[in-house]
């Protein structure tokens, strides 16, 4: 890259990733559409800057800033991460001493939690702590997954949530939530007979439980507003 130019990682925890290829989104579906949204941020509220889709460890140290999507279940987006040597170290280099800004997408945000208990017991990156349990509505009327659009009730404040307000539409797919230990933690959730967390942020870290890619105008402010916050 050159001098000045801004660079956003977007790294894979769907499959099992190949050292050297550009394939984080592949299978998941929204890869296209998470690419092209934040390319057209980066263009129209952080200026010039690049985007790329890797799952190499010298890319996530390099980058001035990460997205983690994810799809799937906890344990293989953990083991994904694993997979690839020398990727969890570069990661947590990156984030938790280098204070890079980290966006958390889906199981992306799971992620961030001490452990997830989708199939069995799974140390997550620890960086917000908290637990993954399954969705249990009090209505047991309601399916699980939790999927399609629901409003956002948004809790705390936050430089990413500029512009984002109660009542916003976000679009959902999911069967297992996060529950942080500490509420400050927790800056939107959504109600489905029962509380389900939505956005989290602490220090340099946010995570969405929704897909901002898919969710309209608050999802493309809340990716506009990660590309150009200074944590």
């Amino acid at each position: 890259r050159k001098d000045g130019d801004s660079w956003v990682c977007l790294l894979n925890a769907s499959k099992k990733p190949k050292p050297g290829t550009r394939l984080v989104f592949e299978g998941a579906g929204i890869g296209d559409a998470l690419m092209a949204e934040v390319e057209g941020a980066m263009a129209d509220e952080a200026g010039a800057g690049r985007v790329i889709a890797s799952s190499r460890p010298a890319d996530a140290a390099r980058a001035d800033r990460i997205v983690l999507p994810g799809d799937g279940a906890f344990p293989a987006c953990r083991a994904a991460l694993l997979a690839v040597p020398g990727l969890h170290d570069a990661l947590t280099e990156a984030v938790t001493i280098r204070a890079r800004p980290f966006f958390g997408i889906c199981i992306g945000m799971q992620m961030l939690a001490t452990t997830g208990h989708e199939h069995r017991t799974t140390p997550g990156l620890g960086w917000i702590a908290g637990q993954v349990t399954r969705i249990a509505p009090r209505d047991p009327a309601l399916k699980i997954p939790h999927m399609g659009w629901n409003d956002l009730i948004v809790t705390g404040s936050h430089p990413v949530m500029e512009g984002v307000c109660t009542g916003d539409h976000a679009y959902f797919v999911h069967s297992y939530q996060m529950r942080v230990d500490d509420p400050a933690d927790r800056l939107a959730y959504v109600d489905y007979a029962g509380d389900i967390t939505a956005i989290v942020a602490r220090d340099n870290i946010v995570g969405t439980q929704f897909h901002p890619e898919k969710s309209q105008a608050a999802g493309l402010r809340l990716i506009a507003n990660f590309l150009s916050w200074k944590p």
